[in-house]
């Protein structure tokens, strides 16, 4: 990586190099991202500020080192977009993009549920199945999905958390008919798209985003009633004490967003191990006064 950007996270990057090509080509390129990665990107570009020309040319020569060394006219271009997305959008949000370029379809159906806000999602599946309503869930991002569980039933809530740890895959042309419905409600033509969705870490990662006393509740109530499949999502939720294993400049992107009392009071109980991760990815001065 170029000197003068290690420091800068994906979407910083990816923003930057967006802009320095220019509006319409940068334009072309939003057209293919989700919405959660049009927000994130969007977020940054909007953010940005005393770029300096260092950065900017760190950003492009790493991008064009990428190109030269990944793909050749044609000759290892998956490898190569896959590294490129990845390095901007990170590995999750990455994989669905990257899944539905390569694969050259879109659930346009099911896309659309992905522009919507969560109350309107709530109101469009909560008559349906709850198998149906899994599927759904388990195709939106994990944030986006947590909030539609909790504006359900509550009755309704346990049942189809552990339908959506049970998924394991769709049929295309299930997830075709699906869509199909959800496209007639919307008007408009539907494309058969193969997906592999849901699952305990599906299940864990709607968990993570939703209110804790109201995830707490529904693990719990998955626990009673199947145990094994209970400890399987817990085992797979994302607790303080994971960020041991979060890497530098995912340390440093969190520290950003992070107010300096819930940081003070996070670290109180905290390994000796995670304090010393979150100090030296801070400066010389914060880390003191936080000390």
């Amino acid at each position: 990586m170029a000197e003068g950007t290690s420091k800068l996270s994906g979407a910083e990057r990816a923003a930057i190099l967006m802009m320095s090509l220019g509006e319409q080509t940068a334009a072309e390129i939003m057209k293919h991202l989700g919405p959660k990665e049009v927000q994130k990107v969007g977020e940054s570009m909007a953010g940005i500020g005393n770029v300096t020309r260092e950065e900017v040319n760190g950003v492009v020569a790493d991008f064009a080192h990428t190109l030269g060394t990944q793909t050749a006219l044609g000759t290892g271009n998956e490898d190569f977009l896959r590294s490129v997305l990845k390095g901007a959008l990170g590995d999750e949000k990455a994989d669905h993009l990257i899944d539905r370029i390569l694969l050259g379809r879109s659930a346009k159906g099911l896309e659309t549920l992905k522009w919507m806000e969560p109350r309107a999602i709530a109101e469009v599946v909560r008559l349906e199945h709850p198998q149906i309503i899994a599927i759904v869930l388990s195709y939106l991002e994990s944030d986006q999905s947590a909030a539609v569980l909790s504006l359900l039933p509550e009755n309704m809530r346990v049942d189809i958390l552990m339908r959506i740890a049970s998924l394991d895959g769709i049929q295309p042309t299930a997830l075709a008919e699906l869509d199909e419905i959800l496209e007639k409600q919307f008007s408009g033509a539907t494309n058969i798209k193969s997906s592999s969705v849901g699952g305990t870490k599906s299940a864990a990662n709607l968990l993570n985003y939703m209110d804790s006393g109201i995830g707490g509740a529904i693990l719990d109530k998955v626990k009673e009633m199947d145990g094994e499949l209970g400890t399987q999502i817990e085992d797979l939720m994302f607790v303080f004490d994971n960020l041991i294993d979060v890497d530098d400049r995912g340390i440093q992107a969190l520290l950003r967003e992070v107010s300096s009392e819930s940081l003070i009071t996070a670290l109180k109980g905290a390994e000796e191990g995670l304090k010393e991760k979150i100090f030296k990815n801070m400066s010389k001065r914060a880390a003191e006064m936080l000390r």
